[in-house]
């Protein structure tokens, strides 16, 4: 795939549609920067691949009259999610999650309430932490730039970061049966606070929705009692 997006980059860059917006980079640039960013969130070091693709992906080209590349789009299916929660022993989450514990722009961690320790966090640190073969400094920052070039506003780049430090703060969320009962209650708050504050939630209203969550059962709403299983699940 990387040759790929690299060959339609030539193309545009050859084909005079490198024309740059000023609050983002050219068509070429954007072509050959989609790639860190996809792969940050979604590859991943498996048994045989320390980059593992975890997601398949439909590139679309688009020509213009002259025939010329005017622009791209790339759809993304199939996206391994079991891997945000569990990886075997030898293996490892998405890169996303270790290059933010790299510690190369310490204001995330301040930003996401989180250390640069992922043995702190039982979301990503099932299986390896560290890949011989990757740097997670150098690659949080083609990340990074990735995002600004392909024009995401800091307000949605932080948002991005957002949202992966919830999952990692959601992982750590625990939960108790009741006595007597077979329901679901949280065995503290901390996490699903820190949760919910990234993701723009309230507190509340999270714990509720997995342990109290509303099931449609036939033309109504009912409100659903949760094991402490069936919440993990």
């Amino acid at each position: 795939t990387k040759r790929v997006i690299q060959y339609f980059a030539s193309i545009a860059a050859v084909g005079g549609a490198g024309k740059k917006d000023s609050s983002k980079g050219t068509l070429e640039d954007q072509i050959i920067q989609a790639n860190p960013a996809l792969e940050a969130f979604g590859n991943a070091k498996t048994l045989r691949n320390d980059n593992s693709s975890r997601f398949g992906k439909f590139i679309r080209i688009h020509f213009g009259p002259s025939g010329k590349l005017s622009s791209a789009d790339i759809e993304t299916y199939l996206l391994e999610k079991s891997r945000v929660t569990f990886q075997l022993k030898a293996e490892r989450n998405y890169h996303i999650f270790y290059q933010i514990l790299s510690n190369q722009k310490p204001e995330l961690l301040d930003m996401l309430l989180i250390t640069n320790n992922p043995y702190d966090y039982s979301y990503i640190s099932q299986g390896e932490v560290t890949v011989a073969s990757i740097n997670d400094s150098e690659e949080l920052m083609a990340t990074d730039s990735a995002f600004d070039v392909l024009g995401f506003t800091l307000e949605e780049k932080m948002g991005v970061y957002k949202l992966t430090g919830a999952i990692m703060h959601y992982g750590n969320m625990k939960f108790k049966q009741k006595q007597r009962e077979e329901q679901a209650e949280p065995d503290g708050t901390e996490a699903a606070d820190k949760s919910a504050y990234l993701m723009g939630l309230n507190s509340a209203d999270l714990i509720k929705g997995l342990c109290h969550p509303r099931v449609k059962v036939g033309n109504e709403y009912v409100t659903k009692g949760q094991s402490v299983d069936q919440v993990y699940y």
